[in-house]
């Protein structure tokens, strides 16, 4: 799945995928989880809450894309 193919699908994603805002770029690491909306690490961005949002710029979900690392 490439960055511009995620489309709201969440769940097709593997649990370590980081995802990255369209809007302010901002990742979040699943290893890392979101401090500032109390998300504990280990938590993939399938299982975040449906109303969880962006804590840089308050951007839903669905504006996130899959992160394609380097190998």
């Amino acid at each position: 799945m490439t960055s511009s193919e995620n489309l709201g699908i969440w769940q097709d994603l593997a649990d370590g995928v980081r995802m990255e805002c369209g809007i302010c770029w901002i990742v979040y690491d699943p290893a890392e989880g979101d401090e500032a909306a109390q998300i504990a690490a280990g938590t993939p961005f399938a299982a975040l809450p449906e109303d969880w949002r962006c804590s840089n710029c308050d951007a839903p979900k669905s504006k996130f894309m899959a992160v394609e690392d380097d190998v």
